[in-house]
């Protein structure tokens, strides 16, 4: 079960599908439902799903719990009751994590069983409702926020320098049900796959209140998720209110006259356009969203004029750059000041004095997969400055918990140089992590 590459007979049924969808735009798909109960690809959402770990749901039950149960036993319980159409989804348990600016999101974590379900119902109609547009990137095989970057920063070398730096009002937090079902239905007419996504859409949320020790059960206006990403009527909407902005643009001919180009990830938005037409193209968007019942945020979305202002998309700050050997100016993008700030402010909190408790056999490969995954996402564009600042800092830190842990000063055997922690103790370098990339 923890292989995760994809099975033939999975791979099969889904070129079939994106074959069949991409060569009939109009067409429509009558038997999905019998491919999400199949007992192979059950067992590879379920493969997927354990990588991605995620907290129980309402009932209590983790991936160890299946495994002590029997996960083949539980996997073809779970194929049973879809076949005989006795499946239904649990209420969604809902806590609150804190943001960076001090506030708290709430957070919906489904069950295993229905992550399960609807990881493999995600895969089915990514395949049938897989947009043709090569400007979205969020919820397509082979795609991810990498190459939005990337295209973004072409678009701007190419003569785009006017960009709508875009903020939808709670994009995920107010999708309308009917025109959700309204648009995943022009594709898919399978009636048990419609009547699986409206279950999950009227899932009840289960609240615990910790102070009042209670549990509160509500039926949301909105749907809950184990996380965006992975909630299906999610990943629908995304996919229907891009192909609906998409299709809006192209109908009036915005791409030739404003010269502009729209890239999307997700609810992350900006348009890049020729110059003097920003303006223009806000507000064909502030329209073409009216029409998709979604909000524009106007306090944070603007106009950036490239290269005198910069502007921030995915984590990455964009504009103008200047090269360390020659000084010269040029076009580019870095890890933008937030995202240096989040992974300094976690590798602060993984090394406080207050936990001077831990084992440095603990503490270290936590660091270090913490410095992984930071440094696997920013792997485009400038970062060296970015990675030194970090490696910089983690040392620093690393050095004076050591020091707190084994209450040495500035002695001989408690100096700690910088050799000594990523050679003794094994703490990642990211600017050996970035010249490994490159070779």
């Amino acid at each position: 079960m923890g292989n995760l590459s994809t099975p033939i007979s999975v791979q099969k049924l889904q070129k079939a599908s994106h074959a069949k969808a991409k060569a009939e735009a109009g067409y429509r798909f009558y038997a999905l439902y019998d491919k999400i109960s199949r007992d192979d690809i059950l067992a590879h959402a379920y493969a997927q799903c354990r990588s991605n770990k995620g907290a129980p749901g309402v009932d209590g039950q983790d991936f160890a719990d299946i495994e002590y149960y029997g996960v083949e036993r539980w996997l073809t319980e779970l194929a049973l009751a879809l076949k005989e159409e006795t499946y239904r989804p649990e209420p969604i348990r809902r806590v609150y994590i804190p943001k960076a600016n001090g506030k708290l999101r709430p957070l919906r974590i489904s069950t295993v069983r229905d992550r399960v379900c609807m990881t493999e119902a995600m895969r089915c109609l990514n395949r049938s409702l897989k947009p043709t547009s090569h400007e979205i990137y969020a919820y397509r095989a082979g795609r991810n926020a990498q190459q939005a970057v990337v295209e973004v920063e072409e678009q701007l070398f190419y003569g785009r320098p006017d960009v709508v730096d875009a903020d939808l009002a709670e994009y995920f937090g107010s999708i309308p049900h009917l025109e959700l079902m309204k648009s995943v239905s022009r594709r898919i007419v399978d009636p048990r796959v419609l009547h699986l996504i409206k279950s999950w859409l009227e899932c009840a949320v289960e609240e615990t209140d910790d102070k009042a020790g209670r549990h509160e059960r509500c039926r949301p206006a909105i749907s809950g998720a184990a996380s965006r990403k992975d909630h299906t009527s999610h990943h629908c909407w995304q996919i229907s209110t891009c192909a609906g902005s998409f299709l809006g643009w192209r109908k009036l001919g915005l791409r030739q006259s404003l010269g502009a180009r729209l890239v999307t990830y997700a609810d992350d938005l900006v348009i890049l356009c020729a110059k003097g037409n920003a303006e223009a193209a806000l507000d064909h968007m502030r329209r073409i969203m009216e029409k998709l019942k979604l909000t524009v945020n106007e306090e944070k979305t603007r106009i950036c004029e490239v290269p005198d202002e910069t502007f921030d998309f995915l984590g990455y700050t964009f504009g103008r750059m200047y090269s360390a050997k020659t000084g010269k100016a040029y076009m580019g993008h870095r890890p933008s000041k937030k995202s240096i700030q989040r992974v300094i402010a976690t590798i602060h909190e993984l090394t406080d004095r207050a936990r001077t408790w831990q084992d440095t056999a603990y503490l270290v490969p936590k660091m270090n997969r913490v410095l992984r995954g930071w440094a696997n996402y920013f792997s485009v564009g400038t970062t060296s400055r970015a990675y030194r600042a970090i490696d910089s800092y983690a040392v620093v830190r690393l050095r004076r918990w050591l020091r707190a842990k084994h209450k040495t000063r500035r002695k001989r055997e408690g100096a700690y140089h910088d050799p000594e922690l990523y050679e003794r103790f094994g703490l990642v370098r990211l600017a050996n992590l970035a010249a490994a990339h490159r070779g």
